[in-house]
Formats: C-alpha cells, structure tokens, sequence
C-alpha cells in the first residue's frame, strides 16, 4: 500500500524583493511577504454590507504591510486635511498590494522525485 506525500518544505520562502508604492510624493515601504493566513483572514473577514467593518480591515492590512518604520508617516498623510487620499485610491493601494503578495514569485520547493 502507498501512502500519498507531498512535503512542501518550508512552504515557500519569502520574496526578498522590495515592495513599495508612493502617494503625495512620499514612498511607502512594505513588507517583502506576508503569511497566506493574513490574506485569507482579510478576505474572510470582509462583509460588503458593513462599511465599518470594511474600513477597519483596510486599516488593519494597512498596518500589517507597512513597515513600522513608515507606518507613521502613512498615517499622518491619510489625516492631513491639504493632501486628500480619496477612499478610491485607498481601495486601489489595497487592491495593487493584495496582487504583489499574492502573485509574488517564492521559491519554491525541490519537487517530489518521480513516483512519490
């Protein structure tokens, strides 16, 4: 009798490849990866029909990808009242960051040999 087995290694390593947007002129870095969990918690968590809750989960992947070191900065930005970010252009960044980290390229590992 054969088992079926796959080992993924360890489920893929991280992109080191910088990740960064820009908005009013200033340069955002973010997080090279992030775990699939966040992203799947984000999705499950999303209810179209709560606009807080919305709000809330863009704040918290906002908070998530951003390096705490810019973090700060982001969030000064999006209180200024001079430099408007439109909810539309905040749901653009979303989107456009969500494609980086979910199409990203990892490495991935040696693949099984033949029959296993």
């Amino acid at each position: 009798m054969t088992t079926r087995f796959k080992d993924f290694g360890s489920g893929g390593e991280a992109s080191a490849e910088p990740l960064q947007f820009a908005l009013h002129g200033e340069t955002f870095s973010c997080r090279p990866a992030i775990q699939g969990k966040f992203l799947l918690s984000l999705v499950a968590g999303t209810d179209d029909d709560d606009p807080s809750a919305a709000a809330e989960t863009v704040t918290k992947f906002f908070n998530y990808v951003i390096v705490s070191e810019d973090y700060a900065r982001f969030e000064a930005l999006l209180d200024d009242p001079d430099r408007i970010v439109s909810v539309e252009t905040l749901g653009e960044i979303t989107g456009w960051l969500v494609e980086q980290y979910a199409t990203r390229p990892t490495t991935q590992p040696d693949p099984s040999p033949p029959g296993d």
